[in-house]
């Protein structure tokens, strides 16, 4: 009897404890859900009169939970991103549908119980704005997307009407730019959707409309219920972007306000109040008057909204790690800064409760946050938070494997890798110890001296000989120094180093420093390595020719022989595009192979799987000796106007470096984020852990390579230009199929279609942060012609298969296009890119059967030969901001293996004679030894 009380005290213990979990969460002021999955949107909806969390994730999953955390249901709906979700009721039997605007371009619509109900599509451009409104006859949902349309639609899917925004748009693309490549329309995109309430209560629809992902604050469209054109629109006036709009009534007088989040670094951050009736614009600055107390850079959507935190209505805002609570009317003087160490992806004032719902960390969580305000402890909760989940998961696993590589021994059969150069890492004390170690070696990898110059030189450039470039200057810059200044800068930098890196230019201007000043640096720093750096050179009229024939050329002749290198930091398409334009001959010939560096500045790109080809491509034909990668803040913003891109764990920028160093990167400009975290790389290059391969080591190169003549004129300008928003075009679209398609700012995050390289090369299905390509068959590279007309036969750089492996004698297969057709060797056929295309890929299979090894999964790999009779295979978690458990399956053709052993664990892997699996633990990497029985 003592027993079965005993046990029932117990029991009841459980049970107590169990009913009381959720009401200590809260308690705590902060109640946390693990979902398993990164979100990236958090709603709430209304079912059977309970309130639910409505959550979707990266994938663009729907995931219901209670408020105590339990999952109802999930929905995968077409595995790619949801832009905007929306929960009303729109069919009136009481419970909230779910309306998902998605990149595929289909509106997704499901019930309270996860059925689908139905979808909508009128064009293939990815919608990003959705919302329900209250008409003549009942509900009518209106969505928006990159076609420049609105479309009316009803509770069951049918088409009402559709407005087209150039009928009615006050924005102006071509505006005072000269660029031909901007669209010449005055039109819009909708940026959001959201009801409101006007005069005497009137439901209206508020539009924001913008045409420019990078400097477009754009303008508001309101429209009557049912109506086609707005009844008043008007300019925000200022520049910026536009990432969140939130409707609030601040005064309380029955009409809304709007509440517009800028979307992009803390230097141009700001809240922006929209009065509806008078159309007034008042913007709050950010740098002005927090600027000391959000320390942490990086590139954020301000997101705001008004909650009631004790009788007082308050605004709430969160930009990046931070929150600011301000009183009604934007009070500077009482408002209170909150900052934790982690950015969220997204905020939602729960319209049941109150509560601010908080999506997944930035850097990797996988939990939903609801912050109880009405308990005062939210606050300190809110500061202390440290999410569990994958985030947990991540930290605790590189911890581990930090750990693990301690005791680390290159093994002694592999040769010594190539030399690293890290030219732009900051020392804190977050790195300086082990830096400072690494330095004494004096041996790879190698730390460069690194200045960043607000003044820039101001010299006489009367007798240049082009007048834009004569004129030209970058706005960032004060030109403010003499050669002499320059010189006091940077040539002490040299003093106890191993050498410097700096900018030497810049797209918006090249000549910052001038041809004489870089001559005179590069010869006092002697012997020692320098490295100028030259981001977003992207222009590629002739002007910009004249620069490169009188400063750029020039400059790479005088480094010859002096340590140096030109760094060549691109953007978007540029290297499997405008390299291959004449003026850039100069470095695809390989005259210059030991002074340029391919790299990227991949910052609103969608198509980082073409960078790998494209500048490894260059690298593998033997045009340049090296080549670079830029790890940085704003890699994650693929889509401007949702710049969450202020991750506090680099845990993605480290993923994308150990692939690049094994992919043989030896130049890396690194942004800091959490040096100390990072810093693990520097011990994995040091002791080897990672094997830093020449070219002519690779053996995952896929036999097939792509080689680019001059490009067509379509992909030449639309591949290169993100930016802008406008650009489809229904009949224009339909009657031009490209080899490299989807690369404008009208397609973030869309579906790559299936005649598109990446679709059947690197195994991309979306234009959405590639970082960490998967190519299944091995990588894909886009190279200089190698025969027929378009071959340079004279070329400095010989021939790619004398720089490849010796496997690869004999055995490369190349097909030519423009970007756009492809051509047949002599030049007198074209083939169309979505037929041809199934050539291409049948080849590229067949090739894969080539090659020692074929790894798929969600992984990124390489395969390199670091002895005759071992292959050292490194695999990565490919989830760049999605990071999670990862297998690997790996396919052997014509090698026997002996055995498999993980080099940093030592464990001995078990292997059938064809294939075997691997674990990849959530963001990590491994790092194989494949030991061959013959060899390779």
């Amino acid at each position: 009897m003592k027993k079965f009380n005993s046990l029932c005290k117990l029991i009841g213990f459980i049970t107590l404890f169990l009913m009381s979990t959720s009401a200590w969460a809260q308690k705590q002021g902060i109640t946390s859900i693990d979902t398993d999955y990164t979100i990236t949107h958090v709603r709430n909806a209304n079912f059977k009169k309970k309130n639910y969390i409505v959550a979707n994730s990266y994938e663009g999953r729907i995931l219901i939970f209670d408020e105590k955390g339990k999952k109802l249901w999930d929905h995968p709906l077409s595995g790619y991103a949801n832009h905007d979700l929306w929960c009303d009721d729109i069919n009136n039997d009481g419970n909230d549908e779910i309306l998902a605007a998605n990149a595929d371009g289909h509106l997704y619509v499901l019930n309270h119980k996860g059925d689908l109900l139905w979808k909508y599509k009128a064009e293939d451009t990815p919608l990003s704005s959705v919302t329900a409104m209250n008409g003549a006859e009942g509900k009518y949902i209106v969505i928006g997307g990159m076609d420049r349309y609105l479309y009316y639609l009803s509770p069951k899917g049918k088409l009402i009407q559709s407005i087209f925004a150039d009928d009615y748009s006050l924005e102006k693309a071509r505006s005072k730019m000269k660029d031909k490549r901007i669209p010449s329309s005055t039109s819009h995109v909708a940026n959001f959707l959201r009801p409101a309430k006007y005069t005497n209560g009137e439901e209206i629809l508020v539009v924001h409309g913008m045409h420019n992902q990078n400097n477009s604050t754009g303008s508001i469209y309101l429209f009557k219920a049912d109506a086609n054109t707005p009844f008043k629109k008007f300019s925000l006036g200022t520049k910026g972007t536009v990432g969140d709009l939130r409707v609030v009534d601040a005064n309380n007088d029955g009409v809304n306000e709007l509440s517009l989040g800028s979307s992009g670094m803390l230097e141009k951050g700001q809240i922006t109040e929209v009065n509806l009736e008078s159309k007034e614009v008042i913007s709050h600055s950010f740098r002005k008057n927090f600027r000391k107390e959000l320390k942490n850079y990086g590139y954020r959507v301000a997101q705001t909204d008004l909650v009631m935190l004790g009788k007082e209505s308050k605004f709430f805002t969160l930009v990046g790690n931070n929150i600011i609570l301000q009183d009604a009317k934007y009070n500077v003087q009482t408002a209170e800064v909150l900052q934790t160490k982690y950015a969220y992806n997204n905020m939602w004032k729960d319209t049941s409760t109150g509560n601010i719902i908080l999506a997944s960390a930035q850097s990797g969580g996988s939990c939903i946050h609801i912050l109880h305000l009405d308990n005062p402890s939210w606050k300190k909760a809110y500061k202390n938070l440290e999410p569990k989940g994958k985030l947990s998961k991540l930290l605790k696993n590189t911890a581990d494997f930090r750990s693990t590589i301690q005791s680390f021994k290159k093994p002694k059969w592999e040769r010594q890798g190539q030399e690293v150069f890290f030219m732009t890492e900051k020392i804190n004390e977050g790195n300086e110890e082990i830096i400072a170690k690494l330095k004494k070696q004096n041996k790879s990898p190698y730390f460069l001296k690194s200045q960043h110059m607000p003044k820039v030189e101001n010299w006489d450039r009367t007798d240049f000989g082009n007048k834009v470039y004569t004129e030209k200057r970058d706005r960032r810059k004060k030109y403010a120094l003499t050669q002499q200044d320059v010189l006091d800068i940077l040539v002490p930098n040299y003093k106890n180093e191993y050498g410097i890196s700096y900018w030497g230019g810049h797209g918006n201007d090249p000549m910052m420093i001038s041809l004489e000043t870089e001559k005179k640096i590069l010869d006092a720093g002697g012997d020692k390595k320098t490295v100028m750096i030259f981001p977003e050179l992207e222009h590629y009229d002739q002007n910009f020719a004249y620069v490169m024939d009188n400063f750029l050329y020039p400059l790479a002749d005088y480094a010859k022989g002096k340590n140096a290198n030109i760094y060549v930091r691109t953007k978007h398409a540029f290297w499997h595009s405008i390299i291959y334009l004449p003026m850039w001959n100069g470095l695809v010939s390989g005259e210059y192979s030991s002074i340029f560096v391919p790299s990227m500045e991949e910052t609103t790109d969608k198509s980082m799987d073409l960078s790998y080809s494209g500048k490894m491509g260059i690298w593998a034909s033997g045009a340049t000796d090296s080549w670079g990668a830029r790890a940085a803040r704003d890699n994650t913003s693929y889509y401007r106007q949702r710049q969450f891109s202020s991750q506090t764990i680099p845990n993605h920028m480290l993923r994308m470096m150990v692939y690049n160093i094994a992919s043989g990167a030896q130049y890396l400009n690194n942004f800091h984020v959490d040096q100390k975290y990072f810093s693990v790389l520097y011990e994995m290059v040091d002791k080897g852990v990672i094997y830093v391969p020449k070219k002519s080591e690779i053996v995952s190169f896929n036999p097939v390579h792509l080689s680019m003549t001059t490009p067509d004129k379509d992909f030449l300008d639309e591949g290169n230009n993100v930016k802008w928003t406008t650009f489809y075009d229904k009949e224009k679209e339909d009657n031009r199929k490209m080899v490299f398609s989807r690369l404008n700012g009208s397609w973030p995050a869309a579906p790559v279609t299936a005649y598109d390289f990446s679709a059947y090369a690197s195994g991309s299905k979306e234009r959405r942060l590639d970082f960490l390509p998967k190519f299944e068959n091995g990588m894909v590279l886009i190279t200089p012609p190698q025969n027929g007309v378009f071959a340079d036969k004279d070329a400095p750089r010989g021939k790619l298969e004398d720089h490849l492996h010796p496997l690869y004698k004999n055995i490369t297969k190349e097909f030519i296009t423009n970007g756009k057709d492809y051509l047949s060797a002599d030049g007198k056929q074209t083939f169309a890119a979505d037929t041809y295309y199934k050539n291409v890929e049948k080849a590229i299979q067949e090739g894969s059967k080539q090659i020692p090894v074929n790894v798929s999964g969600d992984v990124a790999w390489v395969a390199v030969q670091t002895a005759p009779n071992h292959i050292r295979l490194t695999l990565v978690d490919n989830g760049y901001i999605n990071p999670d458990d990862r297998t690997a399956k790996i396919t052997f053709n014509s090698i026997e293996v002996k055995g498999v052993k993980d080099v940093v664990s030592k464990e001995e892997i078990d292997y059938s004679d064809k294939n075997m699996e691997v674990e990849i633990p959530c963001g990590l990497f491994r790092f194989l030894d494949i030991e061959l029985s013959v060899p390779l």
